[in-house]
Formats: C-alpha cells, structure tokens, sequence
C-alpha cells in the first residue's frame, strides 16, 4: 500500500519503513496501533491539527499517551491560545481523515512541531496518511523532511 507520505520519503531517499497493520476493528488511536504493530506506545506518535490565535493552523506530533499541552504549543508556536480543529476541518485542511493523519504531505506545509521525547528514539512511528499504516523513521529526518521543530509540547 503506497501512500502520498510514503511516495514524498521514496522521492527524496529518506530512509524508512512502512508498517501495515489490520485496522478493521475501528481501534484507530496511537495506543491501540502500538499494540498492533508491536510498538512501544511512546515511540508511535499521533498527528495532531490546531488553530493558533495568531498564526492559524499549527501541527503537533506527541506519543500516543500523552496529551498535547495547549499552553505549551501555544507558547512554541508564538500564540496566546491554540485550539484543536473540529474533526470535519481535518479533511479539507490536510488531506488526511482522522486516526490516518500524517505530518507528512499534507496539502499545505503548516508550521510542526515535534514533541521533544521523540529524540530518545532513534526511529518514532507516525501515521502513513491512511487507517492501517504507519510510517517508521528517524525523528531527525522527519523534522528536516517537514521544517518541524522539537519542543517540550506534552
């Protein structure tokens, strides 16, 4: 199963593995893919869209069990206040549906930021751009890949 993410890492040579799973039970949430795939639920990181009072839409890629900070991605991302987008604005602002959410290749490039637990893995999982795939890599090369940032955001 190629996926648009997957075509962008093959097109540019970055280094990386592409994870299937079965997601027909609807169990789309980071912690259930870890289980899944075998995955550390720290290591699969789940893609999240926000809307900044200042900047517009921001991205945040936090590990499964943890929750975005709202105060600290608003701090990193130079807003007063973020707010996650309502569910039906996902499709139209990325491409993506949701629990298949990919930081990468989406429709526009917005502002990432990864959190910073990332770097204590030398490859993290995140979404492939659809249910029942993910993608594995260095976090590095994902952050050069999407001009994202590392920051305590969880």
């Amino acid at each position: 199963m190629k996926t648009n993410a997957t075509r962008i890492l093959e097109s540019r040579s970055i280094p990386h593995e592409q994870i299937t799973y079965d997601s027909s039970d609807g169990e789309i949430d980071a912690i259930s893919v870890a289980d899944k795939i075998g995955a550390e639920h720290e290591q699969v990181f789940k893609t999240l869209v926000a809307r900044g009072d200042k900047t517009g839409i921001v991205v945040f890629c936090v590990p499964g069990p943890f929750e975005l900070n709202l105060k600290k991605a608003a701090a990193a991302s130079g807003n007063k206040k973020v707010e996650l987008i309502a569910v039906k604005e996902l499709l139209p602002l990325t491409g993506y549906i949701r629990g298949g959410c990919s930081p990468v290749g989406m429709k526009k490039q917005y502002p990432t930021w990864i959190d910073e637990t990332a770097l204590l893995y030398g490859r993290i999982y995140v979404s492939a751009g659809t249910h029942g795939a993910q993608i594995l890599i260095a976090p590095r090369a994902l952050a050069d890949l999407i001009d994202a940032r590392f920051e305590d955001i969880s």
